[in-house]
């Protein structure tokens, strides 16, 4: 078997502490880079390097891949970084701050031929995966329609940094690009956007509330309800069990909708009518059954295979582009109360 790769984890913060430990159990982990002190303690604990500066530690070093954990406004100057050293990079959610600067970053990478993995984790998921092959499978028949929901209640003491309060903070940016890159997914390229939004709960700067009505190149429709103001279990962090620290539900935040039946994720409910296609027939329910895993280390994995095989990475730069197009579009259509054209997509 051959050896595993020497990853470095540039961040060390909650996220980029749990990379640390998915890659110190699923590769070898070559570094962390943060300046933070407590930084230095972590990679000591993990008998790994440590650097303070991205850039010091590629001058004399080169390990097999890199992931950025740091905050979405370095992401490009260090993922440019990477390219540059010729080392694949995976890059935390979202892959820029817009898309101007993200598309120079794939633009740049594709030109290179290295590898851009964004961490769109949930697309790892073993049941999107089975939620995927329903729909490919021709189970739903054509796709017509979607729903997605985002509600839950965020205290106020999340609010007490300042920058959560301001505009790119709030749940669009947030949470919303999530479930908008499992709408692509799932129903294909977005080419128009429309969208309302409120701040009317709390009064920030940033929207507390949005709408969002999205059609997609194939002609299907999707209505999205996000709010970070909702006593609610509709959301993805409620129903997935993804992660442990949220409660449980048994219930549904994504609805798709074909002509020949319907499916609910993520708790994997297909609906289909047992005879003649009717509302005057039967319609009938089957579970959808799927194996568990953790997504986060299969996404390790993904980017593994794509460092050590050349693997085509499941969510590419260019993907994470794509649904970082959407959301900058979701945010233009509230503020102009227009319709945003996004044309083709190019992945």
């Amino acid at each position: 078997m051959a050896e595993l790769p020497a990853i470095a984890v540039v961040g060390a913060g909650l996220i980029g502490q749990r990379h640390v430990d998915l890659v110190s159990r699923g590769a070898r982990l070559a570094a962390i880079v943060d300046p933070d002190p407590s930084a230095r303690v972590l990679a000591a604990r993990h008998d790994a390097v440590w650097f303070a500066d991205l850039e010091d530690y590629l001058a004399g070093s080169r390990p097999d891949g890199v992931i950025l954990a740091t905050p979405n406004q370095v992401h490009v100057a260090q993922g440019l970084s990477c390219v540059r050293a010729g080392i694949p990079v995976l890059v935390e959610k979202p892959i820029a701050n817009d898309v101007d600067s993200a598309t120079a970053l794939v633009e740049e990478a594709e030109a290179a031929g290295v590898a851009v993995l964004v961490g769109h984790h949930r697309r790892h998921n073993p049941l999107v995966a089975a939620a995927k092959a329903v729909i490919e499978a021709g189970r739903l028949g054509e796709i017509v329609a979607a729903t997605a929901e985002f509600w839950l209640y965020k205290p106020d003491d999340y609010f007490a940094p300042d920058w959560r309060r301001a505009p790119g903070a709030g749940p669009v940016f947030i949470n919303l690009i999530h479930d908008i890159d499992l709408m692509r997914h799932f129903c294909g390229n977005v080419e128009f956007v429309q969208a309302m939004e409120s701040r009317s709960v709390r009064g920030f700067e940033v929207e507390d509330t949005m709408a969002v009505l999205l059609r997609f190149a194939n002609g299907a429709l999707a209505t999205v309800s996000v709010s970070d103001t909702i006593s609610a279990p509709w959301s993805w962090e409620f129903t997935s069990g993804e992660n442990p620290v949220y409660p449980k539900v048994t219930t549904s935040c994504y609805k798709i909708g074909g002509t020949h039946g319907a499916l609910s994720v993520p708790d994997m409910v297909l609906w289909r009518h047992e005879g003649a296609r009717s509302w005057w027939q039967p319609i009938a329910s089957e579970t959808i059954g799927f194996e568990t895993a953790e997504p986060l280390m299969r996404q390790l994995a993904d980017f593994v295979a794509v460092i050590r095989d050349g693997a085509r990475p499941l969510v590419s730069g260019r993907e994470g582009l794509e649904s970082l197009r959407v959301v900058e579009a979701i945010k233009t259509a509230a503020a102009s109360g227009e319709t945003v054209a996004l044309g083709a997509a190019h992945g």
